[in-house]
């Protein structure tokens, strides 16, 4: 089975409140087994623009990534995040 990642761009305007989202997303990540591989302020940007941060989390498979952002939990704390940033954020399933 192969891992699943989300991959997220953000651009942060409220910084107590992306705080918060932190806080309550941070558990239930740990709880679908999802691994935080980094967090960038300043990403290096190539190409498109620069957003803020990028973050990438690990999952066992596609299928915990959708089941923890699909979860009742997570979308009560995509709320608080709608209201501090902006985000890009995807799916995608690893190669091994």
């Amino acid at each position: 089975m192969h891992k699943g990642y989300i991959v997220a761009h953000l651009s942060v305007h409220d910084k107590e409140g992306f705080k918060k989202f932190q806080s309550i997303a941070g558990p239930i990540i740990a709880e679908y087994g999802g691994k935080v591989l980094c967090r960038e302020p300043n990403p290096e940007v190539r190409e498109g623009k620069q957003l803020g941060v990028a973050v990438i989390i690990e999952f066992e498979s596609i299928d915990y990534a959708r089941k923890f952002y699909e979860s009742e939990k997570y979308q009560a704390a995509k709320a608080v995040r709608e209201l501090a940033s902006d985000t890009h954020l995807i799916l995608v399933e690893g190669l091994q």
